[in-house]
Order: C-alpha cells, then sequence, then structure tokens
C-alpha cells in the first residue's frame, strides 16, 4: 500500500547553500522532518547551479519521510538572464524592459521541456514566450 502524502512544498532555494535556516529549516521544521536527509543530498545535487535559486518539490508522507525533487532554475530567472535585466515590467503591457530572439526562448524551453506542460517544442516556446509576455519582454521574430 503506498505512503499518504499529507503534504506537498514547493520552496525555492539557492543552489547549492541550503542550510537549517530559513527558509529550509522553518519549513521542514513544521512538518518534522529531519533537515539534514534533505540539506546534505541537496546541495550536493545542486552543486553545478551555485549562486543561482533552484525550485524543489517536497512531497511529505504521513510517517514523516518525503521525497524531493528539483525542477531547476525558474523560469523568469533564466529569462532574464537571457535578456540581461534585473527584474521584469511593474507595466508589462505599456512598459517593454528587453527583447528575446526565438533561438532564446527554444534554448530555454530545451533546459525546460521536462517540466512544463507541453507536448512539443512550439508549446514550450508558447509556455516560454507568455511569460517573457507578462514580464514586459518582447518577442522578437
Amino acid at each position: 500500500m503506498a505512503k499518504k502524502i499529507i503534504g506537498n512544498l514547493k520552496l525555492r532555494i539557492p543552489a547549492g547553500r541550503a542550510t537549517a535556516g530559513p527558509p529550509v529549516g522553518s519549513t521542514l521544521g513544521q512538518w518534522g522532518l529531519n533537515m539534514m536527509d534533505f540539506i546534505n543530498p541537496f546541495n550536493e545535487a545542486t552543486k553545478d547551479l551555485m549562486g543561482k535559486d533552484v525550485i524543489v518539490h517536497l512531497q511529505v508522507y504521513e510517517d514523516r519521510t518525503f521525497t524531493w525533487n528539483s525542477l531547476g532554475q525558474p523560469v523568469d530567472d533564466l529569462i532574464r538572464e537571457k535578456v540581461g535585466i534585473k527584474k521584469g515590467s511593474a507595466k508589462p503591457h505599456t512598459e517593454k524592459v528587453g527583447k528575446i530572439t526565438r533561438a532564446q526562448l527554444e534554448e530555454i524551453a530545451e533546459l525546460k521541456k521536462d517540466f512544463l506542460n507541453a507536448i512539443d517544442m512550439e508549446g514550450r516556446v508558447k509556455v516560454i514566450a507568455g511569460t517573457a509576455r507578462s514580464m514586459g519582454v518582447e518577442i522578437e521574430g
């Protein structure tokens, strides 16, 4: 029989730098989980992305065990890196903050292909382009 899931957590953590302090320690502590069972494997698995944020999904089970899955960098972070901006526009439909090419959208879509809800490359590019537009980034081509 499968274990009963009592919680689904989503965290944004700096890669390779998870510590027992907030946000990791306080979140896992609320669920009664052993922090070091997460922190050490997470830091080891994400050391190649050092300095960047990573999205992590945790499933907490009734017996106080958990599983976790790293989804890599958030799409908005990848777009900001490609465009070279610090943040998106406060008024994305009227104030544009940069431009991104279809080739750059395809690069991001390729990185995120396992985590996007799309069947093919065209669908993945449309998802990424939608995120870019909502940030005030114009799509070229």
